[in-house]
């Protein structure tokens, strides 16, 4: 095999972009649905959070802090259960995907 072409199949895997998780999608896939609606702005209980249009950077850090236990209080023990199934990338992007929500 010719090395020139090993080189750019080497060079082009080692910086392509890696593909980021659809906000939407992770939403439904990580249940959030069940307690905060179908939108996002019609939770379980009123006891919940409306999630849309939420500020990205806060959401971010509270599923931060439950999924640490930095915030143990309220509710948060029910999001404990599913937040260890959710990676800090997909986090990110739900977060962002929550404050884009009109």
């Amino acid at each position: 095999m010719n090395m020139k072409l090993i080189l750019a199949a080497a060079a082009a895997a080692g910086f392509a972009a890696p593909v980021l998780a659809d906000g939407k999608a992770l939403y439904l896939e990580k249940t959030c649905i069940a307690c905060h609606g179908k939108d996002a702005k019609k939770p379980l209980t009123p006891e919940y959070p409306k999630l849309a249009g939420q500020n990205a950077k806060y959401a971010e850090k509270q599923m931060q802090d439950i999924k640490s236990g930095a915030r143990a209080n309220g509710n948060s023990a029910a999001m404990k259960g599913v937040m260890h199934l959710v990676s800090d990338e997909e986090i990110k992007q739900l977060a962002k995907y929550l404050s884009e929500i009109k």
